[in-house]
């Protein structure tokens, strides 16, 4: 699986910046955590409805690696995506 979303996550940078847009807009709105499979289901709805994209994909599992790399990158949120133990722990920005 980390092989997986390594490789995806590659060829579909954009996936990650919405992602971040997404996550930021729930902070901005004063939540303090969020779970980040809403952010996920939030991807499919902007991707596939609002921009009419009906061949996007992204695994449900990936939602863990996007939730890490986002804390990862951003400390001061580092407790936002309430997390359990996962592959995706094995994360690291290097491989990104």
């Amino acid at each position: 699986m980390y092989k997986k979303f390594i490789e995806y996550n590659k060829i579909n940078p954009e996936i990650y910046k919405m992602f971040k847009k997404f996550t930021f807009e729930v902070i901005k709105s004063g939540y303090k955590n969020c779970g980040s499979q809403m952010i996920i289901e939030r991807l499919r709805w902007e991707t596939m409805i609002v921009a009419k994209n009906d061949k996007f994909k992204i695994n449900n599992d990936y939602a863990a690696f996007y939730s890490r790399r986002f804390m990862m990158e951003h400390p001061k949120y580092n407790n936002f995506f309430r997390i359990r133990s996962s592959v995706a722990d094995e994360l690291k920005l290097k491989d990104l």
